[in-house]
């Protein structure tokens, strides 16, 4: 039942973002939770650190567990930026609606342009993430080839089928009700985190050495110290990303200015956290350091290896909720972000994919797009099993560029004195600010994310070209930059300048 208060909250909701010029399609149905799932779906503790935890060991060793501090600090400082900005502009694509209100529409553009890319392609990764789970927990998911790793041609086979299901059955959420998306998010990352909190515990409790091991490089690890935890981080990076997803779902949010900010963080520390305590419990829990199984199989294999068949695969079925679940809020926020750049007359086909279903709330054509791209480039892993880390990193990076295109515009505001740190939100309180902590803040911030993209960029041959003769998947990443710069470049140069561009209001600076 809703009650009077209810209503003058959503009403006040709904006059909000009409200061932006948009009238309110969707549904606002997601409260304080529901807006904390989105961002920790998104990152996907489990999703995340299962598919990536062998590559950080085998390439970094035990040592490796040290970039995810420092990786972990770096966000936190994009995301104390962010949660300024979701205060202040409460709208769906955030990152291209804070870039553009920041800098100019057209530079707004390529961010939300990269973003949304970007988002396609970590929403195909996070589907290949099942590969490190299905088949360990039942030999039958292995429908293709007898070889279940990634790493080779079966498994990035059989990872692209697998894939391919799941993103069917994400696009039919996507498009159901707002309400049963977030249901399933909310009960998916209840799942999760309950999951996440018991592998800890049983790791720890099964340890087989001390914390000190994380000090040893391990004898994989090339250039030394910082070639271990410059390479190590790529595990960290890709996990702690997407904590802006609270942002992107402003418009479906109660008291998003409140709201928002808060769950950026939260879901950001929280998954930060839990992810650490999850790769040194595998760390010390691991049956073998030296085997080399740590290094292919990942934590599914210290977790049926060290608590037991029976125990180790009831905590793989969970990791499977989340790995559907981080799917299903990937495919979400790139979906809103489609919505927000169609409805100001921003990509081909707009008026079709800015379109609401009244009756659901739910902008349906951009799910179907996102879900039919990121299929498509599941096919990749048809051509070679390299082809798995090029799309996790490639979207990584693409991430942490349109960040900085956020980042950037946002400080060069603050030091021009242009960014006003006032206001209130819905209940009155004074909006999230850093304060005088704003501009070493948002400086560390840029400068964290641009050497962050570097390094995940560089096209290393150990990494992404292990057997040779493929050098376009060395050179994946800026190959496929420049070819999403270009293509931008192309639809902005062939439209001009959009009339239907949203002008950026001088009172939101």
């Amino acid at each position: 039942m809703t009650t009077t208060d209810d209503r003058s909250l959503t009403e006040s909701d709904d006059r909000s973002l009409e200061e932006f010029g948009y009238p309110q399609e969707l549904h606002r149905s997601l409260g304080r939770y529901a807006s904390f799932a989105a961002g920790f779906s998104f990152i996907s503790v489990l999703t995340t650190v299962f598919q990536f935890f062998a590559f950080g060991y085998a390439f970094g060793g035990p040592v490796f567990f040290w970039a995810w501090p420092a990786v972990l600090a770096g966000q936190l400082l994009v995301a104390a930026c962010f949660a300024e900005l979701a205060a202040r502009y409460p709208i769906s694509g955030a990152i291209y609606q804070w870039s553009s209100r920041l800098s100019n529409p057209s530079f707004g553009w390529f961010a939300g342009w990269i973003m949304v890319i970007g988002q396609v392609v970590v929403v195909a990764a996070a589907a290949l993430a099942l590969q490190m789970v299905l088949p360990a927990l039942w030999s039958g998911f292995q429908l293709i080839g007898t070889d279940p790793a990634p790493t080779s041609a079966d498994g990035a086979a059989n990872a692209a089928v697998l894939g391919v299901v799941l993103l069917v059955l994400t696009t039919l959420v996507n498009v159901l009700d707002n309400r049963v998306m977030s249901l399933v998010n909310r009960v998916g990352v209840t799942a999760e985190i309950i999951g996440a909190v018991l592998i800890v515990v049983l790791l720890l409790t099964h340890s087989k050495r001390s914390p000190g091991i994380t000090f040893h490089t391990g004898t994989s690890a090339e250039g030394g110290l910082l070639g271990a935890l410059l390479v190590g981080s790529f595990t960290a990076a890709y996990v702690m990303i997407g904590f802006d997803s609270a942002g992107e779902m402003s418009e479906e949010t109660h008291q998003p200015r409140r709201t928002a900010p808060r769950t950026i963080l939260t879901a950001l520390g929280s998954a930060g956290l839990l992810g650490g305590l999850v790769v040194l419990g595998g760390l010390l829990a691991a049956p073998s350091l030296t085997d080399g199984r740590l290094g292919v199989d990942g934590l599914g294999y210290v977790l049926t290896s060290s608590l037991g068949d029976g125990v180790g695969r009831v905590l793989l079925a969970d990791v499977v909720v989340a790995v559907a679940v981080a799917t299903l809020a990937i495919q979400t926020a790139a979906s809103r972000m489609l919505f927000s750049m169609a409805r100001d007359g921003q990509l081909p086909f707009a008026g079709r994919l800015a379109r609401v279903n009244p009756r659901t709330g739910m902008p349906g054509a951009p799910a179907v797009v996102v879900g039919v791209l990121a299929a498509a480039l599941l096919l990749l892993d048809f051509a070679s099993p390299d082809a798995f880390l090029a799309i996790g990193t490639t979207c990584i990076v693409m991430l942490y560029l349109a960040y900085a295109m956020v980042t950037g515009p946002l400080l060069v505001r603050r030091l021009r004195g242009e960014f006003r740190t006032g206001g209130t939100d819905e209940t009155g309180a004074p909006l999230f600010s850093l304060g005088r902590w704003g501009v070493p803040v948002n400086a560390a911030a840029l400068l964290y994310g641009l050497a962050m993209s570097v390094n995940l960029a560089w096209p290393r041959e150990a990494v992404y070209d292990p057997s040779g003769g493929h050098w376009y998947f060395r050179w994946f990443t800026v190959l496929f930059l420049i070819a999403t710069a270009v293509a931008g470049g192309l639809w902005r140069f062939a439209r001009a300048e959009s009339p239907g561009t949203v002008a950026v209001p001088e009172a939101a600076a």
